[in-house]
């Protein structure tokens, strides 16, 4: 059965003016198109979730989603001057205009002319010694105006297919820029938490270095005693100078990311208002992630990969089409005349001409054959594309809710580990300052505290984050 359908189509593509069996073909091709477009399978519900609800925070606009005032400024101000933005949207308008211009593939096509040409003819030829007999004069003049018309019949649907692709095109453009937004909107976010970890760890610097400074003058005055070495001051003022290092490296690591925030919002570099901090930040729980195959409306990145295959689709059409005979229409219409005097005599210098004809290929075959081969093989690389996208798409929600829930763990514990540490320094102080304790007992604790706190504000923004990625993974913050 298979063979005989093999043998089927290979007739058809030999036969150029079966028309039926034509048809046929075409209607044939589009089946099997409907069956590659068909979505695979996808799971019911994600990997590290539980439900198969399916409301999604990908339905909530941004501005509802991030809460923060001054986070909403920055946003708004990247979605008006961000340059990749506005770039995206200079390839929406000429899309645009190229589909607008598809549509007038299938418009009789007008061109106005105007000719004049003088032809001298010599007078030893028969037609010299002619035009000297009749018109007195061994040279002909010939004088045209009028409109030419051309139209070519989309009787393959070679045009229709041209305004599907454009169209699949220009809609492409569109979920391009919406998932610009959602990569710009996901990367301002961070970038902001960036800074707000930033704040909050320069500020545990500082405070960790005072409290080096006071356990160092401490040590002094117990030095100063004989109660202790000098090995007690260096090793204190060694601990004291760990956390002063930190604090111009966290400074500059802080304009380097005003820096960076300033590129994205499309502005030179300034100072960023925050006028929250993290651990007033609340972090959103209990996040619904939906179903997977909601991610095939709401990823544009997915929607762009399926307008892809519907353009590569029709461009198959499109080197179908060219296997089969055209119909051209030509018509033109004027006034002509030898004599420039007599040029605009009306009626007599009118003309009009009408003519059809019908051409198909025969040498060019090959070329023919091989071009729509490859855009066969095309529209199988689109395919392809296609489901990797929705592969890609459903791996990144899965890998958002891992870190979402994993990361609450991991803070949970740091948490509960700079408690145990925060009791640690003040027990170290007083029995230190009771001499029950040494000095280094204090700085293991100081140094132990300095990295879980500093730890602590690093797993908090990495929560924000996920979050962030989460919501871009399931197609937020393009509405």
């Amino acid at each position: 059965m298979k063979k005989n359908q093999e043998s089927n189509q290979t007739e058809i593509m030999k036969s150029t003016l079966n028309i039926p069996t034509a048809f046929l073909f075409l209607l044939m091709s589009w089946a099997s198109f409907s069956q590659a477009i068909k979505q695979e399978k996808l799971p019911e519900a994600y990997k590290n979730s539980n439900t198969a609800d399916t409301t999604s925070i990908a339905d909530i606009k941004w501005k509802d989603f991030f809460n923060e005032t001054d986070l909403q400024k920055l946003i708004d101000t990247a979605l008006v001057k961000n340059n990749d933005l506005l770039i995206a949207d200079k390839n929406i308008a000429i899309a645009n205009l190229q589909f607008k211009q598809a549509k007038w593939n299938n418009v009789p096509q007008a061109n106005a002319f105007v000719n004049a040409s003088t032809n001298k003819l010599s007078e030893n030829s028969l037609n010299g010694i002619n035009a000297g007999q009749a018109l007195g004069q061994h040279h002909i003049e010939d004088y045209s105006a009028g409109l030419n018309l051309s139209w070519e019949a989309d009787i393959w649907g070679k045009f229709r297919n041209t305004k599907k692709s454009a169209r699949a095109e220009y809609m492409q453009t569109r979920e391009a820029r919406k998932a610009l937004q959602t990569s710009i909107v996901a990367s301002v976010s961070n970038g902001f938490y960036d800074l707000l970890m930033l704040d909050a760890q320069l500020d545990i610097a500082k405070k960790t270095l005072a409290l080096n400074d006071s356990t160092l003058f401490v040590v002094k005055l117990q030095f100063d005693a004989g109660q202790l070495t000098s090995l007690a001051m260096q090793q204190s003022e060694a601990q004291r100078l760990v956390a002063a290092q930190l604090i111009p490296q966290l400074e500059q690591n802080i304009q380097l990311q005003e820096n960076a925030l300033s590129v994205i919002t499309g502005r030179f570099p300034t100072a960023k208002e925050r006028n929250n901090q993290l651990n007033n930040l609340e972090i959103k729980g209990n996040l619904s992630a939906g179903i997977p195959t909601q991610l095939l409306s709401k990823r544009p990145d997915v929607k762009s990969a399926e307008l892809a295959l519907i353009a590569a689709n029709a461009k198959v059409g499109i080197a179908k089409a060219s296997f089969y005979p055209a119909l051209n229409i030509t018509a033109s219409a004027g006034v002509n005349a030898f004599e420039i005097d007599n040029w605009f005599t009306i009626p007599g210098s009118i003309f009009a001409s009408v003519a059809g004809g019908i051409t198909a290929p025969l040498l060019n075959s090959k070329r023919i054959r091989t071009r729509y081969e490859v855009s066969k093989l095309s529209r199988d690389q689109a395919a392809l594309k296609f489901k990797q996208t929705i592969l890609v798409a459903v791996s990144e929600v899965s890998n958002a809710l891992a870190r979402v829930e994993k990361q609450e763990q991991q803070f949970n514990i740091t948490k509960q580990r700079v408690e145990m540490l925060q009791k640690a320094i003040t027990n170290a102080n007083m029995l230190f300052k009771n001499g029950m304790a040494t000095y280094l007992e204090v700085i293991i604790a100081q140094s132990n505290l300095l990295q879980a706190e500093l730890e602590l504000a690093s797993v908090k923004k990495n929560r924000l984050s996920s979050n962030v990625e989460l919501y871009r993974a399931l197609g937020g913050g393009w509405e």
